[in-house]
């Protein structure tokens, strides 16, 4: 059997910076830093090396680095400046495939061998690439992972090292490249970093099974890698047929709003057609013909299966890209040679539709979910209908209590929360936070059949043994076990008792095991949280 084929990839620094950078016309030496919510998270080196660092506040890094440019994220901007890059690499080795912007990755086989071995081509590569005024580093090793994570200190990894490559490296690696992971990573990696696992060799020892048991789908895709096995096999379920879509542009595309347009229309009907043959697209060939004949061509891969408005971007981020690239300094691919007569979406890998997890929020920036186009479109309607204040959505807020660490705020408003949900906030209730939130009046009832009440000193007046609904329904169920109370603060002075009354909450675990998170105020008690 013949071995597989390794993996180089190629990967710019910080592109995202250096994207903008390009955009604006800065120096090289100039300090950038791309924000999103009000946090950094993709800066240049020279801002880096004058202290700037991913998750600062902009205020913050501001203050280490005032010369430095500080610009939004814009996904748009950093797909387009990188086609040139794309098309360059892809004049050398048409057989490349865009993970995102800033990273292609390629198998070698013929190619290695065309240019007389690995070091070769990578070298010429980066040559390529530094043509078009960007640079870049490569990575090489037998699977996609580890060759992503080499090309982050230009190391070729030797044949069958894969796993010793990897084992001394941070867990935190892991999460290095959020194209490869799932959106729970960073929780994973914080997880095992608790549990004492320091490096992703420590991870890889533990047994698949227990891996399997223990967490969720994302760990055992995350130890696949950890221990250097493909991170995804290929497909072997046949392509069902009439999924190529074949777009006649009529009129013809020569401005860059027509292909945004056309990009958005077409990924409709392609996904309309993945839900109908039940499958999801993981690896997605782009090409576009012009009038004239002239081709161009991309294959993006995936970690997740592509959503419709996840296809509309990659479409336009490569149109973009192709029908500017004459304005842009080293492009490898000339621009249009006439306008845009046809698209065609071709699915390479598919996956059980499955796969593809639909919910209200999806995944846009890193740590920052934001609401679906479609979800956010059907909102709107219900606003138009109802009303501004209608629909609200939440939002992270700060806070001591479940009901307080959430905000709503109208949609279309700007999501400020009520408080920092980052500050330190004494008196805080711990995690797990109540699966479900309430109000519900409730008595709690001592031994001797009275109200369990709490004392200005914050102690129960008696100990908790039931707890059962108002008076007009005697339903109660027994307490068996029960933690607190802990003071939340001092009420205000009443008109009848002349002085501040105390606030406290406490935990209770009912006969029929529910557990119930309960709070005194005005001098009674109210079910504020339900835990699972």
């Amino acid at each position: 059997m013949a071995a597989q084929a390794r993996v180089l990839a190629l990967w710019c620094p910080d592109w995202p910076a250096t994207a903008a950078a390009a955009d604006a016309d800065l120096p090289p030496r100039h300090p950038v830093a791309v924000l999103h919510a009000n946090r950094v998270i993709a800066c240049s080196a020279p801002a880096r090396a004058l202290g700037v660092r991913r998750g600062m506040r902009k205020r913050q890094a501001q203050s280490v680095c005032p010369e430095m440019t500080v610009v939004a994220a814009d996904g748009h901007r950093d797909g387009r400046l990188f086609e040139p890059v794309a098309a360059a690499v892809a004049d050398l080795v048409p057989a490349m495939e865009v993970v995102r912007p800033g990273l292609v990755v390629l198998r070698l086989s013929g190619a290695a061998r065309v240019f007389g071995g690995e070091a070769e081509l990578a070298e010429e590569l980066i040559d390529r690439v530094s043509a078009c005024g960007v640079e870049s580093q490569v990575g090489v090793a037998d699977e996609l992972f580890t060759a992503v994570l080499a090309a982050r200190t230009g190391h070729s990894v030797p044949p069958g090292g894969d796993r010793e490559h990897l084992a001394d490296r941070p867990i935190a690696d892991l999460a290095a490249e959020p194209s490869l992971c799932g959106p729970g990573r960073t929780e994973l990696v914080d997880l095992l970093r608790r549990l004492g696992l320091r490096t992703i060799g420590a991870f890889a020892a533990m047994a698949a099974s227990d891996v399997a048991t223990r967490f969720d789908a994302d760990a055992v895709i995350a130890h696949r890698q950890a221990t250097a096995q493909p991170g995804r096999p290929p497909s072997t379920q046949a392509l069902p047929e009439d999924l190529v879509i074949e777009y006649p542009c009529d009129p013809l595309i020569d401005r860059i709003d027509a292909a945004a347009f056309a990009g958005r229309r077409i990924a409709e009907l392609l996904h309309r057609r993945l839900v109908g043959a039940s499958v999801a697209c993981t690896k997605l060939t782009v090409e576009a013909i012009t009038e004239r004949g002239q081709r161009h061509s991309r294959t993006w891969r995936c970690a997740q299966p592509l959503t419709a408005s996840a296809t509309a971007d990659r479409i336009r981020w490569q149109l973009e890209g192709w029908m500017t690239s004459g304005r842009t300094r080293g492009s490898g691919d000339a621009r249009p040679d006439s306008p845009i007569a046809v698209l065609r979406l071709v699915p390479v890998e598919v996956v059980d539709a499955g796969m593809l997890q639909h919910a209200l929020t999806g995944a846009g920036l890193p740590g920052e979910p934001e609401l679906t186009e479609r979800a956010r479109r059907s909102m709107e309607r219900v606003q138009g209908l109802l009303g501004g204040d209608a629909v609200r959505i939440p939002v992270l807020s700060g806070g001591r209590g479940p009901a307080e660490q959430i905000s709503m705020i109208t949609l279309g408003e700007d999501p400020v929360p009520g408080g920092d949900p980052e500050a330190p906030w004494p008196g805080r209730l711990p995690q797990p936070a109540p699966a479900m939130s309430s109000d519900a009046p409730v008595e709690v009832i001592d031994p001797a059949g009275e109200p369990v009440q709490v004392t200005p000193r914050g102690a129960f007046t008696a100990e908790p043994t039931m707890v059962r609904m108002p008076e007009h329904s005697r339903q109660g169920w027994e307490v068996r076990w029960w933690a607190g109370p802990w003071p939340v603060g001092l009420e205000p002075a009443g008109p009848e008792s002349g002085h501040e009354a105390i606030s406290a909450r406490a935990q209770v675990l009912l006969d029929d095991s529910r557990a119930l998170l309960l709070c005194y105020r005005s001098g009674g008690w109210v079910v504020e949280g339900v835990y699972d």
